[in-house]
Parts: C-alpha cells; structure tokens; sequence
C-alpha cells in the first residue's frame, strides 16, 4: 500500500486504485485478488480457508471478551486494541493441540498466555501501578476478590502529568466462546487523592456464576482524574488510564 501526500486526499476508486483513511493516515492500493467464489471451492486454497476460518474465530472471540468488559474498556483502551487482541487471540487457537487445524478454537487453547494484556498501551497497567496486588477465585461459589495492601499513591502510582485523583477498578468475565455469550461484574474503589499518605487497605470483589464451565478473566485497571472547582473530570479524555487481564482461570 502506499501513502496519499497531495493536498488533496482522495476517498473511493479510480482506475483500479482504491483510495481510504486509516488510522495511519491517507492511503492507496491497487484493486484486485483471486476471487471469492474460486477462495471458497477451489481445493488450492484448502489452507486458505483454514487460516481464515480461525482468523474469523479469534476475531469474534475478542468482540466477545471486548463486549463483555466494555464497562470498563471505554475508559481505557487504544486505537489499536481490537487488532492487538484479535492477533493474540489468533496465537491462542494456534496452541489448540485437540482440534484438527482449521477447526481449532479459542477456548480449546492456552488461554493463560493473554494474562498480561493491556487494553491500553497509552498507559500501561504494568507500568503503573507498582502496589502489589493478589486476586483470589473460588470457581464452585464464583466469588472473586482483589486485594491491594495499604500504599502510598504518589509512590506506587506513576500518574501522568496533571493528576489530582484515581480509582482502582476491577472486574470479572465469564466468557462462552463458543456461543458468543458473557456474563460480567465489576467493582471500584472510591475517587481516591493521589497524594504520599497512605490509602486503606483496598478489597474489590465480584462475583461470577457458580460452578461456571467456562473461562473466566479479570482486568484490573486505574482510572485517572483532575480536580476543577470541586468537580472531577477525567483526565485527558482517559488518555492514560490503564486496563488489564491479571488472571485467567480455565476449567
């Protein structure tokens, strides 16, 4: 593909050019392919439609866990999360050892690969928040906690330029990648000072269906804030707050 650098930026096809905005700018790239009907029969490309088949099964995957988490995603992700998690979710179908290939699936992979995860790469949860931190979950009463000791904000948080206030939230995911079905809960923490006195002990907890046979996921995450003649406003439009996977239990 190539660059559009007139000042005049072009949208549609002319002469066999097709002319589109992407997030990296305007761009143009010359029209053409094999043929739909010939990419679905045509045994030459048998591998084809394989790789396509599990590309479209990682794609839906991540709309699943992405729909399910989108309490907490629209105030912490980048332009680039869907693609990021689909091209991970791809990796996760690829380590299906059970499914003949073509026919591998998400929920059949190594899922604890994706713990580590971050919706927002603007600001990372792994290069903000330094307080130590443990999740428990009892599967059978699907009870989930998050539990931070006591710890000094303006030590433990590397808060972006401006800030004033933050909060710790979580929340847990069950996640039915076959059907295309979730169930979500979360939590929070109150607008907290980001300051160097010491916060009380956090403890977030939710909960997620009893004796659940399906993956289940928490994201923790820290929402930023900046104080205005006593009102909060996100800071920077959530710019840099932060949202990750810290655990994933599978059955």
């Amino acid at each position: 593909m190539a660059k559009q650098t007139g000042i005049i930026k072009l949208k549609g096809t002319i002469g066999g050019i097709s002319f589109y905005k992407t997030s990296d700018g305007h761009l143009a790239r010359e029209k053409g392919g094999v043929d739909k009907s010939r990419i679905a029969n045509d045994p030459a490309f048998q591998r084809t439609r394989e790789n396509g088949s599990e590309f479209g099964r990682a794609g839906k995957g991540g709309k699943v866990l992405r729909n399910a988490i989108r309490i907490l995603l629209q105030n912490a992700k980048d332009k680039r999360v869907v693609s990021r998690l689909t091209t991970d979710l791809l990796k996760v179908v690829k380590t299906d050892t059970t499914n003949a290939r073509g026919l591998r699936t998400i929920q059949d992979g190594v899922l604890s690969s994706l713990e580590g995860f971050e919706f927002n790469l603007n600001g990372k949860l792994g290069s903000t928040l330094f307080a130590p931190f443990s999740t428990t979950y009892d599967r059978a009463s699907g009870d989930i906690s998050v539990d931070l000791a006591a710890f000094a904000p303006a030590v433990r948080i590397a808060a972006p330029s401006g800030t004033t206030h933050f909060k710790v939230v979580t929340g847990a995911a069950e996640l039915d990648f076959e059907n295309e079905a979730s169930s979500f809960e979360n939590d929070e923490t109150a607008i907290l000072p980001y300051d160097s006195a010491n916060t009380a002990a956090i403890g977030l907890t939710v909960t997620a269906p009893a004796n659940s046979t399906h993956p289940v996921f928490i994201v923790l995450g820290i929402e930023f804030y900046q104080e205005v003649n006593g009102q909060m406003y996100s800071l920077k439009n959530g710019t840099y707050n932060a949202l990750s996977v810290v655990k994933i239990d599978t059955v």
